[in-house]
């Protein structure tokens, strides 16, 4: 497999696909730009060897093509500001246009396409209303040929591919797996940023230095259940943090209020505890909580035990034992993965729990533990609370990563390894 720091780009056109979907405000502002932070060092690198870059992103989940507040366009300036090159923009990604644009790109140059998913080939799904599953059928048939078509489209503007879009590694569609076939191993890599994700999910699951601790959270214990599984084949400590507290603490007979609970996944529960016995896995499970008498952050609130909570009262954090519990079993641990936080992080009074689990991870790096935080709530954690720099690494997928711990193949992954 060809590495993108071994290959010359020179003279070569790049076709990249990155992740810029990014967070926009009602104006089409850009709110956090980390993810097109994250691809800069790939881009500037083909553009120092005197490459040229073809920029293919999606953004968000447009029904049509096109729909507009979807448009590439609005984040062209910050991309062109970032990248410190004038980056043309294609008001399509296949048409003439956009084909004209590519060919006469130059060395040093830069051009962006327009969203990929106003193209319903990217994703291999037919779009609109279907009056029975034979129509559906015919449709996937006719979207199937079509998407061949436009893959090629996309792969006969470049030299070489290059897939720094981890976001997207689990997904096979045109431009994350598919385009990667009309490549040879020489000419398609991952970028900077692939490799470095690749890297951080194969030290967390197959190069691990133990005691290994994962702390999941989510408000649903059946939305984890294939990951939680998975990993109590390879952890030594799982911790159970958020919503999923309190099915737990229900199926041990607790009483929860009115927390969020699955009152139909308890036996799903307690399966899992029992895997985790047989798999000698130490479950860590929330003993206090700090409970208020309504979602909101200016709600009454008081610490209680974990199965005692009171009728009108639900759970929104962890309390204090549990934080020490929580935190002296994280500062002993060699490798750790952090995948959700421990409460309603988003509302002041409930950050006290996400923040001591963070701070415990920091300490623990700090004393040569790789850590790993991924998954989006777990991400804006780390980032609000100012530890993102104290962390191993903070990954920019979350479908992607769970699905990766989940021990799937990721698509996009696959097609560059070729395995």
């Amino acid at each position: 497999m060809q590495t993108i720091d071994k290959f010359n780009f020179a003279g070569k056109k790049a076709f990249v696909r990155v992740d810029f979907n990014v967070p926009l405000n009602e104006n089409s502002e850009i709110t956090d730009d980390n993810r097109i932070r994250a691809a800069l060092p790939t881009l500037k690198k083909i553009l120092a060897d005197g490459g040229s870059v073809i920029i293919a992103s999606h953004m968000g989940r447009p029904k049509t093509n096109p729909d507009m507040k979807y448009s590439l366009k609005s984040i062209l300036a910050h991309v062109s500001e970032l990248l410190e090159v004038d980056v043309k923009f294609a008001p399509d990604c296949v048409g003439e246009e956009a084909t004209k644009m590519a060919s006469e790109l130059k060395a040093g140059e830069a051009m962006m396409l327009e969203n990929l998913r106003f193209y319903a080939e990217e994703e291999g799904k037919p779009r609109g209303e279907f009056a029975n599953d034979e129509e559906k059928d015919a449709a996937k048939k006719v979207l199937k040929e079509s998407q061949k078509a436009f893959t090629a489209k996309l792969a006969s503007f470049a030299d070489c591919y290059v897939n720094d879009a981890f976001g997207t590694a689990h997904r096979a569609h045109a431009s994350t797996a598919l385009i990667a076939k009309y490549f040879d191993e020489n000419n398609k890599m991952f970028g900077y940023l692939m490799e470095k994700e690749v890297t951080a999910v194969q030290k967390i699951m197959t190069d691990t230095a133990r005691p290994f601790t994962a702390i999941m959270g989510g408000s649903k214990v059946s939305s984890k259940f294939e990951i939680i599984e998975n990993l109590l084949t390879k952890v030594d400590n799982l911790i159970i943090a958020g919503g999923m507290t309190y099915t737990f603490a229900k199926a041990l007979g607790g009483n929860v209020g009115e927390s969020i609970c699955e009152i139909d996944k308890l036996d799903m529960a307690l399966e899992l505890l029992e895997k985790a016995k047989a798999n000698n896995v130490k479950m860590v499970l929330a003993v206090d909580a700090k409970i208020a008498d309504a979602f909101s952050n200016d709600a009454n609130t008081k610490f209680v035990k974990v199965g005692a909570i009171p009728d009108g009262w639900e759970g929104l954090d962890i309390g204090p034992e549990t934080e020490k519990i929580f935190a002296e079993v994280i500062k002993a641990s060699k490798t750790i993965l952090w995948n959700g936080p421990t409460g309603v992080f988003e509302f002041e009074n409930f950050t006290h729990g996400s923040r001591s689990v963070g701070e415990a991870i920091v300490e623990a790096t700090k004393n040569g533990a790789f850590s790993l935080v991924g998954g989006g709530d777990s991400v804006a954690c780390v980032n609000k609370f100012g530890l993102a720099d104290g962390v191993s690494y903070v990954s920019t997928g979350g479908g992607a990563l769970l699905e990766a711990i989940e021990g799937r193949v990721l698509p996009g992954i696959e097609a560059i390894r070729g395995f």
